[in-house]
């Protein structure tokens, strides 16, 4: 059974995800009534992912006693006035202004949410209510951009906005409510970052990051020229395959959540490998692409909850430092990626693309390999260690 204060959490990472990608469904009508290119309208979507790459940390290190419950709330409200001031926006100019602010908010979110699992349930079920918290960013992607995009072409791309504002409001109240007390343990100062950066799990991973999600969105961002172009997929039909890929996310999510409680190095190699392999295939063949599409949906819906998985497995790293540097540099990754792809789409073209993003996440899945390799190499060595020559740390979950 899962727990109710992570499901709570859920619901704000939903609301967070859902806010940050609204705009790509309503571009076009935003463009319009604002008198701008849609390229230009656009910045809605890039600006706050890279203010979010920024605030991750800017938020943890400014965050001190300040009581962790009180923290996401405060977020939350955030939220919910950018999105009204989205909403009646008069000008290109105050709509940006308004997404900096969501910027601010999915950055500080996610660096305080992506690592307070263990403080909401007992250690067996660390894993399921970790993976229950990310679920919301595939949720996001299935249920609420979908359903923003509805809202705005019956009512209007204002409405769609003002809609998400209300539901950041009920999000704010429920996790007042339902969310227990979650007081500071250990401020997170800037002097911690040296250390944790110098300890190779964390050093792993932020690689790992980098090297999946710049792949991944260097290909997914333009999922659709791809299916329809290499796949000759319909247009009428990329929408329920967009649907398909999301509920596969869900199932991965969950999938690696329990896996990589057991192993996340591991994990991470098997999904990285999926992503090489998915990618590579959409290059290489005109095989229809719903099989390819799925495995991909699946094997990127787990990314997320093992990298997190894999910097909480070293407890030297404090949780809050792991965090914001984790959402620091996946925002960063996904603002890279898009950039990258953009200029290969543009230039060389789509299957250049597709074996780029192959070769990123082919390199990550033997930077995990061999990471795998290591950790298992010095386990039986420090099994053989007597107790008092163990070093004192505490033990990876």
């Amino acid at each position: 059974m899962i727990a109710k204060a992570p499901l709570v959490v859920a619901t704000g990472t939903f609301t967070i995800v859902t806010t940050e990608m609204l705009p790509v469904g309503l571009l076009s009508p935003m463009a319009r009534d604002l008198h701008v290119a849609e390229g230009t309208a656009g910045l809605a979507v890039t600006l706050p992912g890279v203010v979010a790459a920024g605030s991750a940390l800017a938020v943890a290190l400014g965050a001190g006693r300040i009581d962790r419950r009180v923290l996401l709330c405060s977020l939350a409200g955030l939220v919910a006035a950018a999105n009204a001031v989205s909403a009646v926006a008069p000008s290109l100019a105050v709509l940006l202004a308004a997404r900096v602010l969501v910027g601010v908010a999915i950055g500080g979110f996610w660096a305080i949410a992506a690592g307070i699992a263990p403080r909401l349930v007992p250690e067996r079920q660390i894993g399921t209510a970790t993976a229950t918290i990310f679920s919301g960013v595939a949720v996001a992607s299935v249920v609420g951009v979908p359903a923003g995009a509805f809202v705005g072409q019956a009512a209007g791309w204002r409405a769609s906005f003002g809609v998400t504002a209300l539901l950041a409001v009920a999000v704010l109240v429920l996790m007042a409510v339902s969310l227990p007390p979650l007081p500071a343990t250990a401020p997170f100062r800037p002097s911690d970052l040296p250390p944790v950066l110098r300890l190779p799990t964390i050093r792993l991973g932020l690689a790992l990051t980098v090297l999946i999600v710049v792949g991944h969105f260097a290909a997914y961002t333009y999922v659709r020229p791809v299916l329809e172009e290499l796949g000759g997929v319909r247009p009428s039909l990329i929408g329920p395959m967009l649907l398909g890929y999301g509920l596969a996310g869900i199932a991965g999510n969950f999938l690696a959540g329990r896996a990589a409680g057991r192993d996340p190095r591991r994990t991470l190699l098997v999904l990285a490998v999926a992503i090489a392999l998915v990618t590579g295939v959409l290059a290489a063949t005109s095989a229809p692409p719903l099989l390819p599409l799925l495995v991909w949906g699946v094997a990127y819906g787990g990314v997320s909850v093992s990298l997190q998985t894999l910097l909480f497995s070293d407890g030297n790293a404090p949780p809050e430092a792991a965090s914001s540097l984790m959402s620091t540099f996946f925002n960063g990754s996904i603002a890279l990626g898009a950039l990258v792809g953009g200029r290969i789409t543009d230039g060389p073209g789509l299957v250049p693309l597709l074996w780029t993003a192959a070769a990123l996440t082919l390199a990550a899945a033997l930077l995990a390999a061999v990471s795998t390799g290591t950790a298992r190499r010095a386990r039986p060595a420090a099994e053989t260690l007597p107790d008092d020559a163990l070093p004192d740390e505490t033990p990876a979950r």
